[in-house]
């Protein structure tokens, strides 16, 4: 059971042996270009893959003060999930082409539908490629309908919302780190969201930090960082945001691959704070 990251040739152990029992999700998504993952999915995919859209399968609509990315509705996600295969005792593995930035929102919504075989391919399709595979352009074959054994249950735990993060500012109970690139941390761009900077009191962690030529670093050298950014904090004080409830997902990814399990995540995270002009907002450093 893999349930943080596999490698691209673990995977192929996997689909060597039983394929069935391995479920593959393609989530590659640009927000420049929404319609690029389908896109890139119809020119070529890890055979058997199936593909996610992180606007339709793994968000819901934005409305009035939400974030750019919501929660999706549970029992839909399920049912589309269903489509693909999954089941409890299937690994289900994402992938993207971007180092699990958008395929780690997947990872963690599985999870907290509460499957426990949920990972992500580390490197992505790219490092797959690297292993001199070949892509298929065809669909997958639909899974033999039977009485579904998984019918998801949402818990929410670990879930954070804007209230929780507002009040916190005063009690300091846990703490925030956010994902952005630092230059949108501090404030001095904002290339998507109408207002700049970032929650007081919120560390910056981007996720790119977690990452070694594409792959994840190696589970010490995360636990050495994560554990000097948190200066003695335990993982079940930390809260992981960035600008929709994304990226935020590949630092508590990280934080598990490092032994760090607890953290909690704020969904609706920057692009849901300004919604609210009382909100206070910081600029500069941590």
């Amino acid at each position: 059971m893999f349930n943080t990251i596999v490698s691209p040739q673990q995977l192929r152990q996997l689909l060597a042996g039983d394929a069935s029992a391995c479920c593959l999700l393609d989530c590659r998504f640009s927000l420049a270009d929404k319609g690029y993952g389908r896109r890139v999915y119809a020119e070529g995919h890890i055979p058997g893959a199936y593909y996610l859209d992180l606007d339709e399968d793994l968000a819901a609509p934005v409305v009035a003060g939400s974030g750019r990315h919501p929660l999706p509705d549970m029992a839909r996600l399920v049912a589309r999930l269903r489509g693909c295969g999954v089941e409890p005792d299937v690994q289900v593995v994402l992938y993207d082409d971007c180092s699990g930035a958008m395929a780690a929102r997947g990872w963690w919504l599985l999870r907290g539908l509460g499957l426990a075989s949920v990972a992500v391919l580390d490197g992505g399709i790219n490092a797959w490629m690297g292993e001199g595979a070949v892509p298929s352009v065809e669909l997958p074959a639909k899974p033999v309908t039977s009485e579904p054994r998984w019918q998801g249950c949402w818990s929410g735990e670990g879930v954070f919302d804007a209230a929780m993060v507002a009040d916190n500012l005063a009690q300091a109970s846990f703490v925030l780190v956010d994902a952005r690139s630092g230059e949108r941390f501090r404030g001095e761009q904002e290339p998507i969201d109408p207002v700049a900077g970032h929650v007081p009191g919120a560390l910056n962690r981007p996720l790119t930090d977690n990452l070694q030529q594409g792959r994840f670093k190696s589970p010490q050298q995360l636990r050495d960082e994560w554990s000097t950014l948190l200066g003695g904090r335990s993982a079940s004080q930390v809260v992981h945001m960035c600008g929709s409830g994304v990226t935020a997902c590949h630092n508590q990814l990280a934080m598990e691959i490092a032994g760090l399990v607890g953290s909690g995540l704020y969904p609706g995270s920057w692009s849901e704070w300004i919604q609210e002009p009382l909100r206070p907002v910081a600029t500069g450093p941590a």
